[in-house]
């Protein structure tokens, strides 16, 4: 690869890391080639762009990027795939799945929406995190209930209300 082409391919991951808020980092290597196009299937399915990148041109485009990537770069030894999701939970899922059938892929490391976490423990509190649109659905399921509820006790005081007048008017009539 000429220094040309590495510094075109320093630019375009720049930029994908620039216009992604979820990025995963994950080791695919020993899946056999049935394995690996199983895995591009499910990334595909789950909306997930997936990709085999060289370590040392990722950790240049982290670098030039306004990301502040904390420890993520020294997670980049041996074999390195990006995956790229608009759902922060997405690949972490896919991974869990996957991971039925085989040991791999191995999750090296995450940045979604600002927060790092790195090592395959981490997992599990990924495929936990809600997307924006459930903590948007929570917020409003939960601005709502009070709302309910005063609503609700407003129609059956109402209904007593109407009821003592009716009580209160047959007694004087």
């Amino acid at each position: 690869m000429t220094r040309e082409e590495k510094s075109q391919v320093i630019k375009d991951l720049t930029a994908q890391l620039a216009d992604n808020a979820n990025i995963y980092l994950a080791d695919i290597s020993g899946l056999n080639a049935g394995a690996t196009s199983d895995l591009r299937r499910a990334c595909f399915k789950a909306n997930i762009k997936l990709a085999v990148v060289k370590n040392t041109l990722l950790e240049k485009a982290m670098e030039a990027s306004d990301k502040d990537f904390g420890d993520l770069p020294s997670t980049l030894k041996g074999n390195t795939s990006v995956m790229y999701s608009e759902t922060g939970n997405a690949p972490a899922k896919v991974i869990k799945n996957f991971r039925k059938k085989s040991d791999k892929p191995l999750l090296k490391g995450a940045f979604i929406e600002e927060a790092i976490y790195i090592g395959d423990a981490q997992l599990d509190a990924l495929v936990d995190i809600k997307s924006k649109e459930e903590v948007i659905g929570d917020i409003i399921g939960l601005l709502q209930s009070p709302a309910k509820s005063v609503i609700s006790a407003l129609q059956s005081s109402g209904g007593k209300l109407a009821g003592i007048i009716k009580t209160l008017s047959e007694k004087e009539g």
